[in-house]
């Protein structure tokens, strides 16, 4: 099974800069610096082109499971709404009430 189903392509995609994208791009550039720090490098200024190619693999991953997720929760109301559509008894809306019957007299203890 692909990451993200052909029925999913009927969902607005996530937007390009998101919490996920931007975490995991993060963990990508922290695990550039460490790999460099293990290995005895300078933190920042060695192998800068991979410092950029960590962080765009993790941007990216982390659109892709943005994408992922969006598609799970659209699923899951999907099927929940199916269920409330095919089940009404079990979902009946309450009368409006008004707010003094919602409330409790106030009774003040001194």
């Amino acid at each position: 099974m692909a990451a993200v189903p052909e029925e999913a392509r009927g969902l607005p995609p996530p937007p390009l800069v998101n919490k996920m994208s931007a975490w995991l791009g993060g963990a990508g550039w922290l695990a550039a610096l460490l790999a460099n720090g293990f290995s005895q490098r300078p933190l920042l200024t060695a192998g800068v082109h991979r410092q950029v190619l960590f962080t765009t693999v993790g941007w990216f991953a982390g659109y892709f499971l943005a994408k992922r997720t969006e598609y799970v929760h659209a699923r899951k109301d999907r099927e929940m709404f199916e269920y409330v559509r095919h089940h009404p008894e079990d979902f009946k809306t309450a009368g409006k009430k008004r707010i003094g019957e919602l409330l409790e007299d106030f009774i003040p203890i001194r």
